[in-house]
C-alpha cells in the first residue's frame, strides 16, 4: 500500500494520519516536496517513510505536542519522558529514506540544558535508590529533560538512507536495544548542546557508512547504559561497523562512552576522514561506570586539524551529567589502532587508566602524526 501525503491536508497531524492508515502488513508513506509542519511521528512495523527531494518536515516547537510520556532511555537510563520526534518501539522492518530533510527546530529546547540538573540527578540515581523505570516519569517543563530526535527502541531491521537531519533537541539518531540497523548516506548537522549525531545504545549489528557529520557534541557515540541502570539492563553494544564516513566538526568524531556500563565490544571503525573536530577518536569512561570496552579496531583513519587529542583513551572523563554514586571501575582491553595519519593536533595519543584498573592490551601500528605539540602521553597503562 502506498499513501501520498496531500498538500491540502498539510497540518501537523497529516503525516501521522498517513502512517496510521498503513496496514500492519506493510506500506509506504510518501512526503512530497514542500514544507510540512509536524508533531511527533510514531512509526509501525513494515513501514517505509519516503522523503522526496525538496521535502522538509519541521517538527513542532510546542513541548506539549510530545506528550503523553513514552518509554525511553535518557542518557543511558530508562524512564518515561517526552516522546522523541520520530519514535518506534517493538517494531521490525522500518525504513526512512529519500533526499528530503528532517528539521527538528531544536533551538526551542536547547536552553533546557541549564535547567535539567535536578531531574538528571534524580534519574541517574534512580536505580541505586530502588526506583523502578515505571515510576521514573518526567515529561514536564520543570524537569527539562530533552528528548532524542529519532529514537527506535527494541526494533529489528531498521534502515536509514540518504536524508538530511538537522538540529534536534538533544541526541539526534538514537537506536536502543535494536538489532540490524543500517544507516547509509545520511547528513547530520546539529548545533545545540548534547546534539550527538548517532548514538547506538545497547544495539547489535549496526552499520554506519558513507555519512557526513557536523555536530554540537560527539558525531558518533557508542553507548550501553549508565551506571547502575546499565548494569541492571546488562545489554552490551556490539558488532558495530563505521566506515567511509566524513566528520567535519564536533566534540569527538567517534567516541565510545562515557555511558558504557553494559559493555561495548567488537567495534570496527575504518576508512574515515576527521577534520576540525575537538578530538578524533575518544574512548572515555570514569570511576563509577563499571562495564567494559574490548575488542575495538580503528584503522585507515585520516585526521587533520584536531583541536585536542587525535586518539584519547581515558578513564578520567570529567563531564558526566551526574556524578556516579559508586566507585565501580570500568575495564578497557584489546584496543587496536593501525594505519592512522594526522596533521596538526595538540596531542597525538593520550592514554589514562586508573590505578586499580589500568588500560590493558592496547596496540598501535603504522601511526603517523605530523605537527603535534605533544606526541604521546600515558598513565596507568599496561
Amino acid at each position: 500500500m502506498e499513501i501520498r501525503c496531500e498538500r491540502e491536508t498539510r497540518n501537523k497531524y497529516a503525516i501521522q494520519a498517513a502512517i496510521d492508515r498503513c496496514p500492519e502488513s506493510g506500506g509506504t508513506v510518501i512526503v512530497p516536496e514542500g514544507i510540512w509542519e509536524s508533531g511527533p511521528l510514531h512509526l509501525k512495523s513494515n513501514l517505509k517513510l519516503y522523503l522526496e527531494k525538496g521535502c522538509e518536515i519541521r517538527f513542532s516547537q510546542t513541548m506539549e505536542d510530545y506528550l503523553p510520556p513514552v518509554f525511553t532511555r535518557w542518557e543511558g537510563v530508562e524512564c518515561y519522558n517526552y516522546s522523541p520526534f520520530i519514535y518506534a518501539k517493538d517494531c521490525h522492518n522500518i525504513t526512512i529514506a529519500g533526499p528530503g530533510k528532517l528539521n527538528g527546530q531544536g533551538e526551542a529546547w536547547w536552553p533546557w540544558k541549564k535547567l535539567q540538573q535536578q531531574a538528571a540527578n534524580q534519574l541517574c540515581r534512580a536505580e541505586s535508590a530502588d526506583i523502578p523505570p515505571k515510576k521514573r516519569v518526567f515529561g514536564t517543563r520543570e524537569a527539562a529533560l530533552r528528548p532524542s530526535f529519532l529514537q527506535i527502541i527494541r526494533c529489528k531491521n531498521v534502515n536509514l538512507f540518504d536524508f538530511t537531519i538537522i538540529n534536534g533537541p538533544q541526541w539526534t539518531i538514537h537506536p536502543v536495544y535494536c538489532k540490524e540497523v543500517t544507516a547509509r548516506g545520511l547528513t547530520i548537522l546539529t548545533e545545540g548542546p548534547n546534539t550527538d549525531g548517532f548514538n547506538p545504545d545497547s544495539c547489535e549489528h549496526v552499520l554506519i557508512e558513507n555519512c557526513t557529520f557536523q555536530t554540537g557534541d560527539d558525531c558518533i557515540a557508542v553507548n550501553s547504559g549508565l551506571n547502575e541502570d546499565g548494569w541492571r539492563v546488562n545489554r552490551p553494544c556490539r558488532y558495530v561497523e563505521i566506515r567511509n564516513c566524513l566528520f567535519l566538526g564536533g566534540h569527538a568524531a567517534v567516541a565510545i562512552g562515557s555511558g558504557m556500563s553494559g559493555g561495548v565490544e567488537n567495534i570496527w571503525v575504518h576508512h574515515c576522514i576527521m577534520k576540525n573536530v575537538e578530538r578524533g577518536i575518544r574512548i572515555k569512561s570514569m570511576q563509577g561506570r563499571g562495564g567494559y570496552v574490548k575488542n575495538v579496531q580503528f584503522d585507515h583513519i585520516k585526521a587533520r586539524n584536531i583541536q585536542e587529542e587525535v586518539i584519547q583513551v581515558s578513564m578520567n572523563y570529567g563531564s558526566s551529567t551526574a556524578v556516579p554514586v559508586s566507585a565501580t571501575v570500568p575495564k578497557f582491553s584489546d584496543l587496536n589502532f593501525s594505519y592512522i595519519t594526522s596533521e596538526n593536533a595538540k596531542v597525538g595519543i593520550s592514554l589514562c587508566g586508573l590505578p586499580e584498573s589500568p588500560i590493558r592490551h592496547i596496540h598501535f601500528s603504522n601511526i603517523e602524526m605530523k605537527n603535534c605539540k605533544k606526541s604521546f602521553e600515558s598513565e596507568y597503562t599496561e
